[in-house]
């Protein structure tokens, strides 16, 4: 009975993933106070069990730092890196850093932490210069995707912002399937014009991913002013279905959800837009397209 009651318990466990995502503001360029404030919201995250938190896009930095970039990039091996995946013991932890691979090579990337070290870096592949966005003027282009496992039966990948808005990317994302889509992003009211709601239309955009795929979506937004912008939150949880499990507040908080590998399994064997990509066809049909 008691070895029936263990292997119960684990498959219970791999049944669910307790998943957060943190919707803190930032100070612009000052690591160090964002840093504080990251291992106090990982402190809180482990006391409620959390396995997987998300950070919003840039979260160590701020967004708007124009040439400063350079004043706060740190490699992947920073040691302030490897404190904040100390202290996120038992979890997957993702932060938003710049990240400077070489001298004067500088990307918008993600820190994935987990087991005390950097299990991975995802840079930003898609670049926005419209609007009031101007990344292209001081990130290099990331090239590659990223999957890291969490443990067994749960994996993420990452894709930053405006990597959600180039669905061919998500596509080629999501055709490893991964168990969840974790999108940090750094969204200001207006930023792209005064006629395209960012507060509609990245519900519009997680939403669609989430019911397509068969995806759990974690969307980690900022809250709060930096400069004239205005950073309108909206962070949520979305189940497989595209359905909401979990919505911010309009202030800094801490979001969570519990998610069901069944819920996802079902979700994807009843519309199995991954079974039938038919990426042959697909890489055919592009071949005449630059």
């Amino acid at each position: 009975m008691q070895h029936q009651a263990k292997q119960h318990q684990a498959k219970q466990h791999q049944e669910q993933l307790q998943v957060a995502c943190a919707q803190i503001n930032a100070r612009l360029g000052d690591v160090e106070a964002n840093l504080a404030h990251h291992l106090d919201v990982i402190h809180d995250a482990r006391r409620r069990g959390v396995e997987l938190l998300v950070f919003p896009e840039l979260s160590l930095t701020g967004y708007g730092l124009g040439p400063r970039v350079l004043e706060v990039a740190m490699p992947s091996e920073d040691p302030r890196l490897i404190q904040l995946a100390k202290a996120a013991a038992g979890m997957q932890v993702i932060v938003g850093f710049v990240e400077e691979a070489s001298p004067g090579e500088i990307y918008n990337a993600l820190a994935i932490l987990q087991d005390g070290r950097v299990a991975a870096v995802h840079r930003k592949l898609n670049l926005p210069t419209y609007g009031g966005l101007e990344e292209g003027k001081w990130f290099s282009h990331g090239s590659r995707l990223t999957e890291v496992p969490v443990r067994p039966g749960w994996s993420t990948t990452s894709m930053i912002c405006a990597d959600l808005w180039n669905p061919a990317l998500v596509h080629a994302a999501l055709l490893a399937r991964p168990a969840v889509l974790c999108a940090p992003i750094n969204s200001a009211t207006g930023i792209v014009s005064e006629d395209f709601s960012n507060e509609d239309n990245w519900v519009l955009n997680v939403r669609f991913y989430a019911m397509t795929y068969g995806t759990p979506v974690l969307m980690a937004n900022r809250y709060g002013a930096e400069g004239d912008s205005h950073f309108w939150g909206g962070s949520r949880i979305l189940g497989p279905r595209g359905d909401t499990l979990a919505e911010a507040e309009d202030r800094e908080m801490l979001i969570h959800a519990e998610l069901s590998r069944t819920a996802i399994a079902r979700a994807r064997f009843e519309l199995p837009t991954l079974r039938d990509a038919d990426s042959p066809l697909i890489r055919e049909l592009m071949a005449g397209y630059r």
